[in-house]
């Protein structure tokens, strides 16, 4: 229930940030979607279907608020969650490599997707006039943010874990007798 609600926190927070804070930046364009790192950690820590249910979740929100064709965010981030699932039976999934792997890949797969959508709404015209410079940017900061972030989020979960747990014991101490 912990982890939950550390994880809720968490989601928040990139959240708000993506879509009220770092609009505002004059690199903004070459963001790529923060809740990326939220997804890879809660793909590596959990395979139960209540991850598949809060990856749904966190996709329904983010297509309510962002631009993009509704289902965009939801498809990409269960696409993420099965390639992670995938390739964590066969490689050490605390690997860096792995992490830094499967960074690259999500971002790649969010911007194929919406390759793909413009492609079957505008033509291969359209798909052709795109920036591709600004997808290169946005994997290249991915490569960097995103392992940076996953195992940021992994180590303020310990602590989140370890305070939780020593406030336990401390109630426990003083009302037990």
């Amino acid at each position: 229930m912990m982890n939950f609600f550390f994880l809720a926190v968490f989601t928040l927070f990139l959240i708000i940030f993506q879509s009220v804070v770092l609009p505002f930046f004059p690199w903004f364009p070459q963001s790529f979607d923060l809740l990326i790192v939220s997804i890879l950690f809660l793909s590596l820590a959990y395979s139960h279907y209540a991850a598949i249910l809060t990856i749904v979740g966190i996709g329904a929100v983010m297509d309510s608020i962002s631009g993009v064709a509704f289902f965009h965010h939801i498809f990409s981030y269960l696409w993420i969650y099965l390639i992670v699932q995938l390739f964590k039976q066969f490689v050490f999934h605390r690997s860096g490599v792995f992490i830094l792997i499967i960074s690259v890949v999500s971002v790649l797969i969010q911007q194929a997707l919406i390759l793909f959508s413009v492609f079957i709404q505008q033509g291969k015209d359209a798909v052709l006039q795109m920036d591709f410079t600004l997808m290169v940017w946005q994997l290249f900061w991915a490569s960097l943010l995103i392992p940076t972030g996953v195992w940021g989020i992994n180590l303020m979960n310990h602590h989140w874990v370890y305070l939780a747990k020593r406030v336990k014991r401390q109630f426990a101490q003083r009302y037990r007798g």
